[in-house]
């Protein structure tokens, strides 16, 4: 049954929908011609203007093209909807001739590529590792190192107290104590770790790493410990580079001395880094105290030994050319891939 007004208004939208290209061209033909406010819609809605007599017709005809349309559209989106899919999947589709995306890889902490190379050249020479509790008693962390409670040096370390006996240790020296007193002399240990002060600035930090070394045997000099740290200057900082010692003073070594390195930025000359002297302090050393033997059971008669501390973000700095402290501790990236 066909009515010359919906018969218009049907052919127009199928025209419409013939020459729709997409589903959104498509929907958009739904909605002029079936939506609330569509074509054929409002032609429905005005069937009770009609005569009498024309309402059912028109009614009838109406919907009949009605469902002709939907079902047409319905056709027509599935189909559209379809190949924009497969148009999509094409466009998106990898190329699998490309090479893969790698992952970025990770890397060592640049204070911890230091600790091992430090490491690795004290290895060579026939040293252990040795570790020990951070959290320490002030008989480990001092008295047993030479520092009577009233002793005035106590005062340099600034220590982070938990109560009147226990503390944050200040050094790695205490595990010096520990593994003299749980092995006989021959002794060659390095002992790396954390280390806490109340101290905080461009070069100094609260919390710290350091690596201490200790040998013990009959007949240990100075020119032993003189020789070991100008091998450990010339694997660290070239084949080039020269150390020299400083008179010092240390309660748990006698003689002490600084040993210092010369200056990679001026070669001696002298510059700001330096402060014109040519040379940068890399670490304290010296003979083991004969108090600290004897508190350990050792005979200082029978035997000898040496000891050196340095700080490995100092001696970071220094092979890196790095100079503020707290670039090692704020995890920027940027700062970090450089060491990948």
């Amino acid at each position: 049954m066909t009515h010359p007004r919906v018969e218009a208004v049907a052919r127009e939208a199928r025209a419409a929908i013939d020459a729709a290209r997409s589903a959104a061209e498509l929907e958009g033909a739904r909605v002029h011609f079936l939506g609330r406010q569509g074509e054929l819609t409002q032609l429905l809605r005005s069937l009770g203007r009609l005569p009498a007599e024309e309402r059912p017709l028109v009614g009838a005809a109406a919907n009949d093209a009605k469902r002709e349309l939907e079902t047409l559209l319905e056709e027509r989106l599935d189909a559209a909807r379809a190949r924009e899919r497969r148009q999509q999947r094409e466009r998106e589709r990898p190329d699998l001739t490309l090479p893969g995306r790698r992952p970025p890889r990770g890397a060592l902490h640049p204070l911890t590529q230091v600790r091992d190379d430090i490491i690795a050249v004290f290895a060579s020479l026939g040293f252990s590792v040795a570790e020990g509790p951070e959290i320490e008693t002030d008989y480990y962390n001092f008295e047993a190192l030479n520092l009577p409670p009233d002793h005035p040096a106590r005062d340099m370390q600034d220590t982070f107290y938990f109560s009147a006996d226990t503390l944050l240790r200040t050094h790695t020296s205490p595990v010096q104590i520990r593994a003299m007193q749980s092995q006989r002399p021959p002794i060659r240990i390095v002992v790396p770790g954390t280390v806490y002060r109340r101290d905080a600035d461009i070069t100094h930090s609260p919390m710290f790493h350091q690596v201490e070394g200790l040998a013990v045997d009959e007949n240990v000099s100075m020119a032993d410990l003189k020789g070991t740290l100008e091998l450990f200057a010339r694997e660290m900082f070239g084949a080039g580079s020269r150390i020299r010692f400083r008179p010092s003073f240390f309660p748990f070594t006698e003689p002490s001395a600084e040993a210092d390195v010369l200056c990679f930025a001026c070669g001696g000359g002298g510059c700001r880094l330096c402060k014109q002297s040519g040379w940068l302090e890399i670490l304290g050393s010296g003979m083991v105290h004969p108090n600290v033997l004897r508190n350990v059971g050792y005979d200082p008669e029978a035997v000898t030994g040496w000891a050196f501390g340095m700080g490995i973000e100092r001696v970071a700095m220094l092979r890196y050319r790095i100079d503020d402290i707290r670039l090692f501790f704020e995890n920027d990236l940027r700062f970090l891939k450089q060491f990948a």
